[in-house]
């Protein structure tokens, strides 16, 4: 058994736009006790449909998920992959989904009982792991770049801009490219230990360190309260959508 219990909770705010395409959520499952599936989603400019979408498969294969006897983080990686795979193969043969141009960035996390943890990433929104109060790591384009320029042959210069590109950019539902998923794992979680998932509307405020004192030093709602404050103190009038998870590992 873990020596911390898990504290968690997610939180929006619409920011200054005129509808809310963020999809946050935590679930458990019936088969898989103990486990916590943490995703957020950040829809396209024009709908949620493709964030809507990835919650739901995101759900449906948890539910169907079965550790084995034998936790393993290659498998629960395997899931994350699936996961992606599955969203993305749905949204491009649905044909509301299709002629709505319905798109996604994607952060998945899974916490296991044995003091493990799982996160795959689509686009640009992040995962941070915090841990002694500090970031230890989080998510970024890096690998992505670096798919970019070694397997498709890009210039360097044009694979830093796939933001802007249509064809490049990196989301479920683009029909133009598959999405390029970045995993990683943890296998020695402590109590103290923390996690962010947040759409750009909340990270592009803040620096790591900022982030690390409100997630690491509060409880969940308290330090959504804080930074959605914050963040549209800071956006003066032009906010985005602002969407996060957060997961604390306390003593028991």
């Amino acid at each position: 058994m873990s020596e911390y219990k898990i504290e968690a909770g997610t939180a929006q705010h619409v920011g200054n736009r005129a509808a809310q395409h963020d999809r946050v959520a935590l679930y458990t499952s019936a088969r898989a006790s103990g486990y916590v599936l943490a995703v957020l989603a950040d829809g396209g400019e024009r709908n949620a449909l493709g964030a809507d979408q990835a919650l739901l498969t995101a759900q449906q294969l948890f539910d169907e998920y079965k550790p084995g006897d034998v936790p393993s983080l290659e498998r629960i990686g395997a899931l994350l992959r699936e996961i992606v795979r599955e969203t993305h193969d749905v949204l491009l043969m649905n044909p509301l989904a299709a002629n709505a141009d319905a798109r996604s960035t994607l952060v998945l996390l899974v916490l296991t009982p044995q003091r493990q943890a799982a996160w795959a990433t689509v686009g640009d929104s992040r995962l941070y792991r915090f841990a002694n109060g500090a970031c230890a790591e989080r998510s970024s384009d890096a690998a992505y770049i670096d798919h970019l320029v070694t397997v498709d042959k890009l210039p360097l210069d044009a694979a830093r801009k796939h933001r802007g590109s249509r064809l490049l950019a990196n989301v479920v539902g683009n029909s133009l490219k598959a999405p390029f998923v970045t995993v990683g794992t943890r296998a020695d979680l402590q109590a103290g230990d923390a996690f962010l998932l947040c759409s750009d509307g909340l990270w592009s405020w803040f620096s790591d360190n900022e982030l690390a004192a409100a997630v690491s030093r509060r409880r969940p709602r308290e330090a959504a309260e804080l930074l959605i404050d914050k963040a549209r103190e800071r956006a003066a009038g032009n906010g985005d959508n602002c969407s996060m998870a957060v997961v604390r590992l306390v003593p028991r």
